[in-house]
């Protein structure tokens, strides 16, 4: 499928952001088991992983496949290695490709029966799950998945010794581990930092309880990325919280940069609500590292080159074993749109103005990536339309992405390929 973006002249909306991907994956873990499986958390997002994990937590299959969803891969394998039964969790090919060995490695040192079914260090995985594993002491790279130390700590209370877990060298992705241990405190669980690079998780299980999942802040930026590439714009997101632990808040801060202010109202229905506005001044050259905030990289490396603003950003390493490959799909993407972005040590793009004879038509291939598609949706407000391949992709993470383009006036094509 492919579809063409037009974009309208004034861009003005409520838009109504879904869910937050990463608290609800975590919550779901976390309330399953706190005893609470038959009652879901409330306003739990309706992206791919979440209803994959809401799927086989309400049923007994032999066989948990989650598709293309990264996450529920990596959670369901540690949930599953402490809940009853054998069990094989699969996915599609290309989550089949990607490694998981890190994860199964450690869980076997804490007790868990783990067989790969295929190729050593990949899904699928045959687990047979011990409500009780030993738990003990773990040392990992800092540089891992935030997700495999998420999905490790999350199980860590209900283990036997519970978990200590040491991170060596620099850490990746931090706010999303101080994301995970901050949701498993309110459901009771006791950890901590005991220092620099070390997390305690006692055995003191969990604690049922409600809990209501606030909007996406990853998925906003979609919208301050429209914000700085429309001249003309009225833009109010509800549902973001000022007090967020979700990292990708760090978008309201960045985004200043380019020329884009957040003011947090009160909202209709919500507790607050986002209103964004131009600011005027306009940075010269951004350079950042988005070590903690990775999943930020597509949207400012396609806004800063729509902006003509040269850039340079490091920490991205992890970009290589998401959805896809996404330094190369960016590199490779962008060149289609007539700009030349460097890379250096698999973890730093860089952009200093150099332009390429870009493609007359362009169509920007997705790679199974939701957030390729939607970081360069926005472009088409700077070059009047877009194509775009695959664009049901976004279903991921915002599967109202495209109606919600629509609603503040995009005009959206299907095209016959």
């Amino acid at each position: 499928m492919q579809i063409k973006t037009f974009a309208p002249k004034y861009v003005k909306g409520k838009v109504i952001l879904p869910s937050s991907k990463s608290i609800s994956n975590r919550v779901l873990v976390i309330n399953a088991l706190s005893g609470n499986r038959g009652m879901l958390p409330e306003n739990v997002s309706d992206c791919d992983d979440t209803r994959v994990m809401i799927k086989w937590l309400g049923g007994n299959d032999e066989t948990v496949d989650v598709g293309a969803a990264g996450t529920a891969m990596r959670f369901s394998t540690a949930l599953l290695a402490v809940s009853e039964g054998c069990r094989v969790i699969t996915g599609s090919e290309r989550m089949k490709q990607r490694p998981i060995g890190l994860l199964v490695d450690a869980l076997r040192v804490l007790g868990a029966e783990i067989e790969y079914v295929e190729n050593v260090g990949f899904p699928p995985l045959r687990i047979k799950g011990c409500p009780m594993l030993e738990g003990g002491c773990v040392v990992l790279s800092g540089g891992v998945s935030s997700q495999y130390i998420s999905a490790l700590l999350m199980i860590a209370p209900v283990m036997k010794d519970g978990l200590t877990l040491e991170l060596e060298g620099e850490i990746v992705s931090r706010p999303y581990i101080d994301l995970t241990i901050s949701l498993m405190r309110k459901f009771g669980a006791d950890v901590r930092w005991i220092c620099e690079n070390v997390v305690r998780v006692e055995s003191k299980g969990y604690v049922a309880g409600n809990f209501f999942v606030e909007s996406d802040w990853s998925a906003a930026s979609y919208w301050y990325e429209m914000m700085a590439l429309c001249d003309n714009a009225e833009i109010v997101l509800p549902g973001l919280l000022s007090n967020s632990c979700q990292g990708d808040r760090k978008v309201a801060e960045l985004f200043k940069e380019l020329g884009v202010a957040t003011e947090f109202v009160d909202g209709e229905g919500f507790d607050s609500c986002v209103r964004l506005y131009k600011a005027g001044q306009v940075c010269e050259r951004l350079d950042y590292d988005f070590v903690d905030q990775p999943d930020l990289a597509q949207t400012f490396v396609v806004c800063c080159c729509m902006m003509n603003i040269p850039f340079r950003f490091t920490g991205l390493q992890s970009l290589k074993i998401k959805e896809t490959d996404r330094i190369a799909a960016l590199r490779t993407e962008m060149a289609k749109l007539g700009y030349v972005v460097g890379e250096e040590n698999g973890s730093m793009l860089f952009w200093n103005g150099e332009r390429c004879n870009g493609d007359p038509a362009p169509v920007i291939d997705t790679y199974d990536d939701h957030r390729m598609a939607m970081a360069f949706a926005p472009c088409a407000l700077r070059l009047g339309q877009i194509r775009i391949n695959n664009p049901e992709v976004v279903s991921k993470s915002y599967p109202k992405f495209w109606d919600d383009l629509r609603m503040v006036g995009f005009v959206i094509d299907e095209v016959e390929i």
